[in-house]
């Protein structure tokens, strides 16, 4: 059950207070789910393994109670094309909650931070004040009358004896604009993902199913783009993380970072970042005919060149890439050493247990800084 302490789920130290047997088993669940891709019968056969071993179910509630209450509660779903019943997924109900399960068990280690707003230097319509006052115009919101320095005013207008509130009267606080970030989170989907017996695609798809559910509920004018890359890049969309696997690929950094780019290029906000996970060296390199230069001895210089000219043009477009690495060898660091040089942006080194604290905490520094 390794794979469940690599995900940050310890079972043994697992004691649920005040749970229905569902609840229970639910909790578990969760994990598994997204540890297998959405693969529900692997999921429910990784279950029925817990429960040998730790005794979840009992004579009154079953791993077969468990998938009935999961069907009638709107949790999954069987495929209507499926005669046999035996072909179950998940609904759009259990993704929602699969990123909401994510954020709680990230952002819920971290400091509070404030409601969360970072502003400009900008007076005008927002959502934070500016500790200035300014007179009541047709549009302000009602909340954001100071009812102090109003009556104040009503006072001084028409006298204590013969007290008159009147729309002159009318004081609200003055707020900052709220800038707009737009984000591409590129998420390395090579081999190495999962080689050496250690799991890394599911932290780092729980740090995108959390950073999604983050971002669209506390920042929803902030725009989060998710890519993926191995041999080539492509766009995923939220709905579509809890089904993420690597495959036989190789890392093609490049062509991550070229869409990445087109991307933000077509974005119109003017504050962009990248956010880049990967644990391997770039290997892969698409050629004009549609086939593919790979090379995974070593550092290859063509392609580690094509790496670096990304980077410039990142740099040139004001776009700061943060480059989450896990891995430790000294070679890659070199690489990434040089890579951030070459676009004036930011590196961590990281293992898997604080990667999604890091880049939440990133996120918002960044926010801050160029807000």
């Amino acid at each position: 059950m390794s794979f469940l302490n690599q995900t940050g789920f310890l079972f043994k130290n697992y004691l649920p207070k005040h749970q229905t047997p569902f609840e229970k088993l639910f909790d578990v669940f969760k994990e598994l789910i997204t540890y297998t891709s959405g693969d529900f019968d692997e999921a429910i056969n990784w279950l029925k393994e817990l429960d040998k071993e730790f005794v979840l179910t009992t004579d009154d509630y079953s791993i077969d109670d468990f998938i009935e209450d999961l069907l009638k509660k709107g949790y999954i779903k069987k495929d209507l094309n499926d005669k046999e019943g035996n072909n179950v997924g998940l609904t759009a109900k259990t993704e929602m909650l699969l990123r909401q399960h994510a954020l709680k068990q990230i952002f819920g280690k971290m400091k509070r931070i404030g409601n969360g707003n970072h502003n400009t230097n900008h007076s005008g319509s927002g959502e934070s004040d500016s500790g200035d006052l300014k007179s009541y115009e047709f549009g302000d919101s009602i909340e954001k009358i100071s009812i102090t320095e109003t009556i104040r005013n009503a006072q001084i207008n028409s006298g204590i004896n013969e007290f008159k509130l009147s729309k002159d009267d009318l004081v609200v606080n003055d707020q900052y604009h709220q800038a707009q970030m737009s984000t591409v989170l590129m998420i390395d989907i090579s081999h190495s993902m999962i080689l050496y017996g250690e799991d890394r695609i599911t932290p780092a798809k729980k740090v995108a199913m959390a950073l999604s559910e983050f971002i669209t509920t506390r920042y929803p004018k902030d725009k989060l783009n998710i890519i993926v890359f191995g041999n080539d890049a492509r766009p995923i969309s939220i709905k579509e993380l809890p089904y993420l696997k690597v495959g036989p690929y190789h890392t093609n950094t490049v062509a991550g970072l070229e869409l990445a780019i087109d991307i933000l290029r077509r974005n119109r906000n003017s504050n962009k970042q990248i956010f880049m996970i990967t644990d391997g060296k770039p290997s892969c390199l698409k050629l004009r005919d549609g086939s593919y230069y790979k090379n995974s001895n070593g550092l290859d210089s063509h392609i580690v060149d094509k790496c670096y000219n990304m980077a410039q043009v990142a740099r040139r477009l004001n776009i700061p890439i943060t480059t989450f690495m896990i891995a430790q060898d000294p070679y890659l660091k070199s690489f990434v050493q040089e890579f951030t040089k070459a676009n004036k942006g930011k590196a961590f080194y990281t293992g898997l247990k604080g990667l999604g604290e890091m880049i939440f905490e990133d996120y918002e520094k960044n926010r801050k800084k160029r807000l």
